[in-house]
This record gives C-alpha cells, structure tokens and sequence, in this order.
C-alpha cells in the first residue's frame, strides 16, 4: 500500500475497527463477573465489614455466627444481632467477604 494520505487514513480507521473488537471481546468476558459492592454498602455494616475482610475463607453460616453473631447491624433504625440477621438462612459456604456482605445486605433489605 503507497504512503499516502489515503492509505494511512485506512490504516487508522481499521485500528480504531480492531479497538473497538477487543474492548467487546473484553466486556464480553467480563460479563459474568460479579459487580463489586459500593462502598455505601461496606460502610453500613461498620466493624464488622473489617473483620469478614479479615476472616479465612471458605466459611459458613454457622462459623460465621459463632465468630461475628454479637456484631449488631443497624436495621431501619433499629439494632439487630447478626446472629439473628442469619438465623433465617440454612448453613451456607460462603467464598470471599464479598459473598458475606451481599447475603447479609439481601437479608436486611439494602
């Protein structure tokens, strides 16, 4: 192809073509990944939020109550255990802090 206004014109565009590809090929992979929680979400269940950051993970309900059920969580203006929060759910295995905190929040209403 000659080096000409023309031909540098069409390289650019059939860049611009391969761009595009591969920022779709990209959302396409990442379609399946959870969305991160928003730190508004963190931030309402306090200290507790820290110590499921901190805790081994794969976990269950069960251990989880037994570690953090104490922890109190702020509910439509009242307090509530978490051990109660959890008490209407079976025995889960939860893989990350992640998984925690959305389970907690769908329990709670947020």
């Amino acid at each position: 192809m000659p080096d000409d206004r023309q031909g540098r014109e069409n390289q650019a565009d059939r860049e611009e073509n391969r761009q595009r590809e591969r920022e779709l090929e990209e959302a396409e992979a990442r379609g399946d990944e959870k969305e991160p929680l928003f730190d508004d979400e963190s931030v309402r269940l306090g200290d507790l939020d820290e110590a499921l950051k901190s805790h081994d993970y794969p976990t269950t309900t069960t251990e989880l109550v037994a570690a953090y059920g104490d922890y109190e969580l702020e509910i439509q203006g009242n307090k509530k255990p978490l051990a109660d929060v959890l008490s209407s759910t079976d025995d889960q295995t939860y893989d990350a802090a992640e998984d925690v905190r959305r389970r907690i929040l769908g329990l709670i209403g947020r």
